[in-house]
């Protein structure tokens, strides 16, 4: 605090206040002093001024005991204890050079003015070092908000990244599987199922790092997804995607969309007899629905929370946003809200 660089307009401020005090007071008056206004006014200037720079001047010593110092008060404390001393000298000094070697005056003489001048520079010196404890915990504790801060921004970076992180085999080993039929029977639709499927994992291998993708994008990606989806499971499944052009600007967290659809069917029967019905559309407040049909199996495999938690852990950790879950009799359905980038 001490070397603010408008300390000289604050100790200015702080004499002319002082002076105008004892003035109006007629200090000088009911004490019997002589002395001339210029010389008052410049005597408590002169006391205020090196009371503050004799502070200022002992900070880096200061500084250094508060580091070795775990009782931050203690050192405090000290700082106080020695600016005191040092306060009480150089104000006896320059009474008694105002008041003895200018003017002539006696030590009796002198003994008031001396005593005036001490109270006030023992005030003076107590506002000051409170001022400095009030700004240095201040300053600690905005130091350890910002660290904690810090802490927990990283925190969530490094939860952040292990969610997206987190990539379901099955879907791999499966496509594998539907690949290798594909293979065998047809050549042609074997090479477009590769094309495709190396879209969706350009996809997943581009993005992998990112907090957040644009619809436009996530839609490219879903569509090679969908087609791998209806070569493994052809009548069994209906899926349906309306995302009308003026929300593709808004963005997502990346594969969202398709991890509700693969949790669809991780939980939901899926057969040309019972086929599984998945919507995924734009509403007007902007936000995506996802839907399906509830035809859930009578058993299923133990989560990875690959799929629904992963989504909501992902959108409070980007976004602070809430992802919506409805569930009745008939249907499983959740709302993803569309984020704009500041």
């Amino acid at each position: 605090m001490f070397s603010h660089k408008y300390r000289y307009l604050f100790i200015l401020g702080l004499a002319v206040y002082t002076y105008l005090n004892t003035v109006l007071c007629e200090v000088y008056s009911y004490f019997h002093i002589a002395i001339e206004w210029y010389y008052a006014f410049g005597t408590i200037a002169l006391i205020t001024g090196c009371i503050w720079e004799g502070s200022r001047l002992m900070e880096p010593l200061f500084n250094r005991l508060v580091h070795r110092q775990k009782n931050k008060i203690k050192a405090l404390g000290i700082f106080f204890a020695v600016a005191t001393v040092l306060t009480t000298i150089l104000t006896t000094g320059i009474v008694f050079l105002v008041s003895m070697v200018l003017h002539d005056h006696t030590v009796a003489e002198t003994v008031i003015p001396l005593k005036l001048n001490l109270i006030y520079a023992w005030l003076a010196n107590l506002l000051f070092h409170l001022l400095n404890a009030i700004k240095y915990y201040f300053t600690e504790y905005k130091t350890k908000w910002m660290e904690a801060e810090e802490l927990k921004r990283m925190s969530a970076q490094a939860e952040l990244q292990l969610v997206k992180s987190q990539i379901n085999p099955h879907f791999l080993f499966n496509n594998l599987n539907v690949l290798s039929a594909l293979v065998m029977k047809n050549t042609d639709e074997a090479n477009r199922f590769i094309e495709e499927f190396s879209k969706v994992f350009r996809y997943i291998l581009n993005n992998h790092d990112k907090e957040l993708v644009n619809i436009r994008t996530e839609m490219d990606y879903i569509k090679p997804y969908i087609f791998l989806l209806k070569k493994r499971f052809a009548e069994g499944l209906d899926i349906s995607v309306d995302i009308p052009q003026d929300r593709e600007n808004f963005y997502i967290i990346p594969a969202s969309i398709q991890m509700l659809i693969e949790n669809a069917i991780k939980h939901n029967v899926v057969s040309r007899s019972r086929p599984l019905h998945i919507k995924v559309h734009a509403n007007g407040n902007n936000t995506i629905v996802v839907t399906n049909n509830l035809q859930l199996r009578d058993s299923v495999d133990n989560s990875t929370k690959i799929g629904l938690n992963n989504i909501i852990k992902r959108y409070l950790l980007v976004s602070g946003r809430k992802v919506e879950v409805f569930k009745d009799e008939n249907a499983f359905t959740v709302t993803l809200p569309l984020l704009s980038l500041n």
